[in-house]
């Protein structure tokens, strides 16, 4: 496994920089760039959450500006009246706020230029350029032709001044949905049928969430997008691989239209991850049929699920970068991500005690009555962080798995007549047996503790064979509530295109603890926490010693109840 995070690592030191290549090679002594500002935008559909595949590209649109000292643009592309909705233009812009990256004031929306771009439509036609077509969405597709045999439509040669009558029309609402089509006259016999006279504007009467109901035709994104970066002065629109052969036709736009810039489209391939999916229409079909609890439910790859689940913007970002740039598709394992978080979490979380599946562990000949606190290191990897009290008394709850009445081979925890294990930051304890219930169930694990042993370390300097075992002081616990969580989709593949998604669902990937117990002192982190704003922040991290890294849930935990998701567990198959 430390071979494939070389390669992986090498990979992307390689690969990532075709675009950095580019942009150098523009901007350099005779480039079509040269001695301006680098300016990237990146342009969300705002139909829903943003997820990590819409990370990478907003890594790379806003990190490429950081890189050059150029800027970044946000525009919402909202040129599409039946799907948008200002819920997800505001989580978008906390989503990248969160990310650590800003866009100063150059927020637009693509529907602020529609007056302009049907300005340029009119333009068109008037070259000559684009025509009204009156063809049928079925008809449409009966004349599209194929591989050698050339599209057609018996508008193509309408005259100028009829096309632009029409046009002036269909924008007055004049006529019905799917009557009429504004097409570019281009090349019906076109290799790239992206060039086979496309749609510019469709009739769609449809009220917009923002411009109302202003406007009953709509400029297609292929029409709208280079027209909006022009205007925006963009000098490299990065995009997703899908829009490779729509390219010709951004360049035709760019180069036939009256505009200020001429932009350069740039293609590199989507970001896609094993056991998940990213269609924000699959996304959407788990929110809407309950298969999970909302956009922000930890097990979804959208970011603000991601948040809630306790992942940093460094690990995010990091997972980005080192992933590089690819111009051709690839997946990504999900494992990778979540090494990224250790990577980050294990130098900044700090250590406390846990137990997930408590059992009661009684120290026979520690003194009842007795109470004293032990010292634990916040973090081994940071002296800075310091140490904290931890409380210790004769009645403690262990894990119940590092109990075995009949151990199992090269078992090292506890079990009648076993080795000795320490107790973090506590005691030497040697187990002697246990009690059952009625039914048969054990209930209470018995030892004795050395008490020259304090710290853990025997006064006789004496070699200790058992595990270093976790444990919660029973006088002082506080109850948790745990979700363990796991990869939604049990296929690699859900999104494969003989596969129903939601039939590859994982039927166990959450698992509710109640019960548990942890530390007091995670009481008074909770406290602090709610008094917080927790909107676009990351709740606190904590490793909870020997089981994973952990988080206050943002919103079902309070302190009367506390609900701490797993963020990852501390297996690492990345590690070198």
């Amino acid at each position: 496994m430390a071979e494939e995070i070389k390669n992986t690592q090498e990979g992307a030191a390689e690969s990532r920089n075709f675009i950095h290549a580019f942009i150098e090679e523009d901007i350099a002594s005779g480039g079509q760039f040269e001695g301006m500002t680098v300016h990237t935008r990146f342009p969300p559909e705002p139909n829903g959450y943003l997820h990590i595949g819409h990370c990478k590209a907003l890594t790379i649109d806003f990190g490429t500006a950081e890189k050059y000292g150029g800027l970044c643009n946000l525009r919402m592309d909202d040129t599409n009246p039946t799907k948008e909705d200002t819920e997800f233009v505001d989580a978008i812009q906390e989503d990248i706020h969160w990310l650590g990256f800003d866009w100063g004031d150059r927020f637009f929306y693509g529907s602020d230029y529609f007056e302009e771009d049907y300005r340029q439509a009119v333009g068109l036609i008037k070259k000559g350029l684009a025509y009204v077509c009156e063809l049928s969405p079925e008809e449409f597709k009966e004349y599209r032709g194929s591989i050698g045999v050339p599209a057609k439509s018996p508008y193509r040669d309408r005259p100028i001044e009829e096309s632009l009558d029409l046009f002036a029309r269909m924008r007055a609402g004049e006529f019905p949905n799917g009557a009429m089509t504004l097409r570019a006259k281009i090349d019906l016999a076109s290799g790239n049928f992206n060039m086979r006279d496309p749609v510019l504007y469709r009739i769609n009467h449809m009220h917009h969430h923002r411009q109302g109901d202003k406007w009953c035709i709509y400029p297609m994104y292929d029409f709208a997008h280079p027209i909006q970066d022009a205007l925006e002065g963009i000098t490299h629109s990065l995009c997703s691989l899908e829009f490779e052969a729509h390219r010709p036709l951004y360049n035709w736009v760019v180069d036939n239209c009256d505009l200020p810039a001429k932009p350069r489209q740039i293609e590199f391939a989507r970001l896609g991850i094993d056991h998940t999916v990213m269609s924000k229409r699959k996304l959407r079909a788990l929110v809407e049929g309950g298969k999970v609890s909302g956009w922000d439910d930890p097990r979804m790859p959208t970011l603000c699920g991601l948040r809630r689940r306790g992942y940093t913007p460094k690990s995010i970002r990091n997972f980005c970068e080192r992933i590089g740039v690819a111009k051709s598709a690839n997946v990504v394992e999900y494992g990778f991500l979540e090494h990224c978080l250790r990577e980050d979490l294990n130098e900044t979380a700090e250590r406390v005690m846990g137990v997930l599946r408590p059992i009661k562990l009684t120290i026979t000949n520690y003194p009842a009555d007795k109470t004293e606190t032990v010292t634990v290191e916040n973090n081994p990897l940071d002296p800075a962080a310091g140490t904290r009290e931890v409380s210790f008394s004769r009645n403690l709850y262990i894990e119940a798995d590092d109990f075995l009445e009949t151990p199992v081979p090269k078992y090292k925890r506890l079990f009648p007549g076993g080795p000795e294990c320490r107790l973090k930051g506590a005691y030497l304890i040697t187990c002697t047996g246990c009690v059952r219930d009625e039914n048969g169930n054990i209930t209470e694990v018995l030892c004795e503790y050395d008490p020259e042993s304090r710290g853990g370390d025997p006064a006789d300097g004496r070699k200790v064979k058992g595990a270093t075992i976790h444990w919660v002081d029973a006088a002082t616990a506080v109850d948790a509530e745990v979700r363990l969580y796991d990869n939604l989709f049990s296929d690699e593949s859900p999104d494969g295109a003989d596969k129903d998604f939601l039939e590859c669902l994982n039927p166990d990937s959450l698992e509710v603890l109640q019960g548990c117990k942890v530390e007091a002192g995670l009481k008074a982190a909770a406290e602090v926490y709610e008094q917080t704003e927790k909107k676009g922040k990351t709740a606190p991290s904590f490793q909870f010693m020997r089981l994973g890294y952990f988080c206050l849930d943002s919103k079902d935990s309070s302190p009367e109840h506390m609900v701490f998701n797993r963020s990852v567990s501390l297996k690492d198959s990345f590690k070198k």
